[in-house]
């Protein structure tokens, strides 16, 4: 595939004046977006024990009196930047977590998950439980094809190392344990999102040359992985400390320079999966099965030895020799005779 030459494009203000002013409707292709907490941001340190030293200043915190009416205003500009099908995901704490769902309710995007991001070193407390995880929620807009690329990571039949499980399924759960990245001594945010959390995002949610958009763009996390991956990028961010340091940061980053580390999922075996069922094809499987089982092969080894031959997999042909069989076999239209 021919490398495409993305072209960021970041700015130095406010995301919902910058949108109405800079993007058109329709525009954009994934948003992923990590906005003010609304809880005195400006002193998170005393509730994480962080050293602030490296920590640059200029944190730009949303009052809490005012934060239902600016998520209302940002996550509006949000939906009509989106192109139909697009994706938008937002990180959120719990405090604020209503005004955002509230927010989204007033649009016409449509959620697909509420996802949890757990991670490492919660806010430490000694009278409630620890708070240790984030709100990811997920929505897309109606109208147009969705990107969801649910085996870029793992193939359909890959196992674990103990060669139980599906490696798939794992990474598709709603619950993601990925630690925070911590970067001692080194010049950085308040707050920023970990490279993986954002390649996972970026590759279940875009296509290389999509463009990805980051309304608050912090460290220009978003934006630098986005880039890495050969997506386009642009963002707002409202902090001129923040904005000028990191865009100098950006002179780094080049196209898909994150593309080699990349894991290559495996091809999976199952040639006929998502393919619709034919009359003659059940009754096949229904009578190879019972000649496996008759052979003395337990159920499971069964399924195995069908999923190869078919190229379907194990919960498919569940359906059809058990719940279905019956209905099939005393089905005069199908011929079972001489089928092996």
């Amino acid at each position: 595939m021919t490398t495409p030459k993305p072209t960021p494009q970041f700015f130095n203000e406010d995301c919902i004046a910058g949108c109405r002013k800079r993007i058109g409707d329709d525009t954009v292709d994934l948003i992923v977006t990590d906005p003010p907490y609304g809880i005195d941001g400006g002193n998170l340190h005393k509730h994480y024990n962080r050293n602030e030293d490296f920590v640059l200043d200029g944190y730009v915190e949303v009052p809490a009196a005012e934060y239902a009416a600016f998520s209302r205003d940002w996550i509006a500009e949000a939906a009509r930047i989106l192109r139909p099908g697009g994706s938008l995901y937002i990180v959120s704490g719990y405090t604020h977590l209503c005004d955002i769902l509230n927010a989204l309710r007033e649009t016409k995007l449509k959620e697909v998950n509420h996802l949890i991001w757990k991670y490492n070193f919660g806010v430490w407390t000694q009278k409630k439980y620890i708070s240790s995880h984030y709100h990811l929620l997920y929505y897309v807009k109606p109208g147009g094809p969705v990107t969801f690329n649910a085996f870029d990571r793992f193939g359909a039949t890959e196992k674990g190392a103990d060669a139980t499980g599906s490696l798939n399924y794992q990474d598709r759960e709603d619950v993601w344990v990925i630690n925070r990245e911590y970067q001692p001594g080194k010049t950085k945010n308040k707050n920023q999102l970990p490279t993986q959390l954002l390649t996972k995002i970026i590759q279940y949610s875009s296509n290389e040359g999509d463009l990805v958009a980051d309304l608050f763009l912090g460290s220009f996390s978003t934006a630098k992985v986005a880039i890495g991956l050969n997506r386009r990028a642009m963002g707002f961010e409202k902090s001129k400390v923040a904005f000028t340091h990191q865009k100098r940061t950006m002179k780094k980053v080049q196209p898909g320079e994150l593309l080699a580390g990349l894991r290559a999922p495996e091809a999976s075996h199952l040639t006929n999966q998502r393919k619709a069922w034919t009359a003659t094809e059940k009754a096949k499987v229904i009578r190879r099965f019972k000649k496996l089982t008759k052979q003395g092969l337990k159920k499971k080894e069964a399924l195995d030895t069908l999923s190869s031959e078919f190229g379907r997999g194990t919960w498919s042909l569940l359906k059809i020799v058990g719940v279905k069989s019956r209905r099939i076999t005393t089905d005069k239209n199908i011929p079972l005779a001489g089928i092996a």
